[in-house]
């Protein structure tokens, strides 16, 4: 019999919480819990999903977090997105499929292509974010700041979840979640696109 896979938001919460710019309540909400995962309990009970998304997008490794908003881009499609929008999505997958330095830049120079305006465009941000250098190819190391890429995840799955129909984010919010959860506990978190 295998052990269970860990979960992957069972990581220390205090460094993350300045990074989550909460309020003072919810600041409260989170200050004596041991871990991200039992933080993202505490939102969620008190029915704040966008800080739980946010919690989520700075807990969970890089990699994961990138693939998790991708994801959650797919849940929520825009019937009108923009071919760059697309090509950027594809970026950001490629380079979680393959996490290199050619796919990393790759995914930056799709984002550049777009309106930065879609969930898909801030995966390919956040996956070039993710390390390495910031600063064009040839010229001194210039290294993301920790926190890039969980801000621009987090921003992206908030677009996702308003996209269209912002009176669809409470369940869209319910679904990334089940996503984050799977991918946590070392699934795909793939989720099925939702119907127009």
């Amino acid at each position: 019999m295998s052990a269970p896979s860990p979960n992957k938001l069972a990581v220390p919460l205090a460094p993350i919480l300045p990074r989550l710019e909460l309020d003072a309540d919810g600041t409260a909400l989170l200050a004596s819990l041991p871990d991200a995962a039992a933080g993202l309990e505490a939102l969620i009970a008190a029915k704040r999903m966008p800080e739980a998304m946010r919690l989520i997008a700075h807990a969970m490794p890089k990699r994961e977090v990138v693939w998790w908003g991708c994801m959650c881009a797919r849940a929520a499609p825009n019937a009108a997105l923009p071919q760059q929008d697309a090509e950027a999505l594809a970026a950001a997958e490629a380079w979680v499929r393959k996490p290199d330095e050619q796919h990393r830049r790759a995914a930056m120079a799709a984002a550049q292509k777009t309106e930065f305006q879609s969930p898909e465009a801030w995966a390919a941000v956040a996956a070039f974010w993710s390390g390495g250098s910031v600063a064009p190819e040839g010229q001194p190391v210039v290294p993301p700041a920790d926190h890039h890429t969980g801000h621009a995840i987090a921003g992206g799955v908030v677009i996702a979840a308003l996209r269209g129909d912002p009176a669809r984010a409470p369940d869209r919010f319910a679904r990334f979640l089940l996503s984050a959860r799977d991918i946590a506990a070392g699934g795909a978190g793939r989720l099925a696109p939702e119907e127009n």
